[in-house]
């Protein structure tokens, strides 16, 4: 079944957008796999706000491995299955603490793999310390190999804040030629967009 990947670095908001894209989608109970690097998968069944609750977190390094969800996305023309994988944050350098270097290679691993790739950034954070800052070497990198790749696209995230709209426009400046969908994974906005998006390219 084919994949698509939420990445990015911690706390732009991955593990919020992926529990709420599903529920946008029309998934009312998560079934959800977890990965942890290293270790076995098992299942998990929760609502989407008994999802909200346990899985989202301001700490960073909240989400340590994989976090997958099958959905069968409605459309025009039936249906789509594929697995919606959320995963753990991007750091710059490497990580002093163990888990958090294996979980993120383990995201890594699974970007080479998946069909569709979407990027979250923090929109609102990158006009208060500058686009070049905000994304430094982690989001640039993983922009650059995703601009090969068709099911690549950016979601600046967070619009639902003051400073966003002029985090947006510095995004598009930085990454131009890029697809990118201003979205808000709180208030579930941009999201029909996103789905046409995911819809075309799986």
């Amino acid at each position: 079944m084919k994949a698509c990947i939420v990445i990015g670095k911690a706390n732009v908001g991955k593990t919020l957008f992926a529990i709420n894209f599903a529920g946008y989608l029309g998934i009312t109970r998560l079934e959800i796999e977890f990965t942890p690097p290293g270790g076995e998968s098992y299942r998990h069944t929760l609502s989407q706000k008994e999802a909200l609750n346990e899985l989202t977190n301001t700490t960073p390094h909240h989400t340590l491995g994989l976090q997958s969800i099958q959905i069968q996305m409605p459309g025009l023309k039936g249906r789509k299955r594929f697995t919606l994988v959320d995963t753990s944050g991007l750091t710059e350098g490497v990580p002093e603490e163990v888990m958090i270097r294996r979980a993120m290679a383990q995201t890594l691993a699974q970007v080479r793999e998946a069909a569709v790739i979407l990027h979250l950034i923090d929109a609102n954070s990158v006009d208060k310390l500058g686009a070049v800052e905000t994304m430094g070497e982690v989001d640039w990198q993983v922009a650059q190999f995703g601009g090969m790749r068709d099911g690549y696209a950016i979601l600046a995230n967070k619009m639902d804040l003051p400073e966003a709209t002029k985090g947006l426009a510095q995004i598009r400046k930085e990454l131009p030629g890029h697809v990118i969908f201003p979205i808000s994974a709180l208030l579930k906005t941009g999201f029909a967009e996103v789905k046409q998006f995911v819809w075309r390219h799986l």
